[in-house]
């Protein structure tokens, strides 16, 4: 697939536009551009609003943190810093998994990272505390398959936090979103790491994603309680939390 602002969502489940052979080849390719990218599209706001995750996280008193679609290890590296004791990192890339590799080392921090499929955690009902996921759901192939999945590691009472792009519906500002997301950040994309096809599918994956309260309604569908989100950058990024019911057995 050559990815072109023309791309639609797959029959069936909803779900990312492409499957996850080619997502994941697709991230393989820019890892080493991938943190630049980042802070460059967001101009440097998605560092807090990773604090900002994380905090919603710990707050508790979280210990055994999952962090899924870890990328670079970003979150997992911020989940750290603010004092979770036992921080494991999942991704389906091997590239971002060598680059989380690498910046675990140089910070020395102490987070578990494993290769594994978000659909399918390799881990048994109720092992986290909390799971959190940023800027990796709308890459899942089913959505709510995949928000039912992290669910089910969690124990009583633990928190899923999703950091994720929304779709924006403020007329004037979604056209000079839409300008910035389908003209210029392909152009840079391109020229910063080479692939301006997988800076290409960007747009397409945030405008196919389910607006916020949409997802909220995911989420309480998976069996989340008390099921919040807050607006950020101008209502172009959303933090949703959700707490698993229940209490953990003591």
């Amino acid at each position: 697939m050559t990815g072109t602002e023309t791309e639609t969502p797959r029959r069936g489940a909803r779900g990312a536009l492409r499957q996850p052979p080619e997502v994941r080849a697709m991230f393989d390719r820019i890892v080493r551009r991938y943190d630049l990218m980042n802070r460059l599209m967001s101009l440097g706001r998605d560092v807090a609003w990773r604090r900002l995750a994380a905090r919603e996280a710990v707050a508790g008193g979280a210990r055994q943190v999952l962090d899924v679609a870890t990328g670079t290890a970003d979150l997992a590296l911020e989940l750290a810093r603010q004092g979770a004791p036992h921080v494991v990192g999942a991704d389906f890339s091997r590239g971002m998994l060598e680059l989380a590799a690498d910046k675990i080392r140089g910070r020395g921090a102490s987070i578990r990272l494993l290769q594994a499929d978000a659909m399918a955690l390799p881990f048994p009902d109720g092992a986290f505390d909390a799971c959190t996921v940023a800027f990796g759901l709308r890459n899942m192939p089913d959505y709510e398959a995949a928000v039912v999945e992290m669910a089910r590691v969690l124990r009583p009472g633990g928190r899923l936090v999703v950091l994720e792009m929304t779709p924006l519906r403020v007329p004037v500002l979604r056209t000079l979103f839409r300008w910035y997301f389908d003209r210029l950040v392909p152009l840079i994309g391109g020229l910063i790491s080479g692939d301006r096809d997988a800076y290409r599918y960007l747009p397409t994956s945030v405008s196919a994603f389910p607006p916020a309260e949409e997802l909220a309604a995911i989420m309480t569908r998976a069996g989340l309680a008390t099921v919040r989100y807050q607006y950020l950058m101008m209502r172009t990024v959303a933090l949703h939390v959700g707490v698993k019911p229940g209490t953990t057995p003591r």
